[in-house]
């Protein structure tokens, strides 16, 4: 399950209001100063147990286009928070979410390139650096090349680290955050079969009289 959150801190179809990522301090036009601590979206995605969390800028598409691909051949819950500024109602230069602040403090993890596992994988005139290669279940790759700084997104202690890092300094971390490249598919959980549900015949997934009477017995 894949959650893509446009994140513009400001309810931009109501006029304007403040949303609850909306920074602590901002004022806007009609309503004010706002006095409450922003939701770090991914943060709140890593507590609650997402195991893909990524963040990214809609002024660098190819990094947003790369991250939902992978997002999608994820297993578990995927959740990518990208700032996306609203050009009418939130659009200062100095606030956290205009395009302007978000050119001026983007900081990417890596260079982010992901590879279905149908295609060959190449590699030619590559830039010096160190890659991470990530392999997901159905054998396609995320290669991470890494750029200023040695983050690791399998390890979730150091992911936590980040975000708050980024809180306290006002960066705008991008990339892929954390992603537990381990975790099983709903199948793999529940061992359900390999031939859609929906296309089953009743007498396939009816439980036998058998069945439902010793279920029926447990709950005595």
């Amino acid at each position: 399950m894949v959650y893509i959150i446009e994140n513009n801190g400001v309810y931009g179809l109501t006029k304007g209001q403040f949303s609850a990522t909306a920074e602590q301090g901002l004022e806007l036009k009609k309503q004010g100063r706002n006095p409450y601590l922003p939701v770090d979206i991914c943060m709140e995605a890593m507590a609650a147990n997402a195991t893909f969390v990524a963040r990214s800028f809609a002024g660098d598409p190819k990094q947003v286009k790369e991250l939902i691909k992978a997002a999608f051949r994820h297993h578990g819950i995927a959740v990518i928070d990208i700032i996306s500024p609203c050009v009418t109602f939130h659009n200062l230069d100095n606030t956290l979410h205009s395009y302007t602040w978000g050119k001026d403090h983007e900081a990417p993890l890596h260079d982010i390139s992901y590879i279905p596992a149908r295609d060959e994988i190449t590699i030619e005139d590559f830039e010096d650096g160190t890659v991470r290669e990530i392999a997901l279940h159905d054998g396609s790759k995320i290669l991470l090349k890494k750029l200023d700084k040695d983050h690791d997104p399998t390890n979730r202690k150091a992911a936590f680290s980040l975000l708050a890092d980024a809180e306290l300094n006002n960066w705008l971390i991008t990339g892929l955050i954390y992603l537990d490249p381990d975790y099983p598919s709903l199948f793999e959980m529940y061992d359900l079969p390999e031939e859609p549900l929906n296309r089953m015949k009743e007498d396939q997934i009816r439980p036998s009289w058998e069945s439902l009477k010793y279920l029926n017995e447990t709950m005595l």
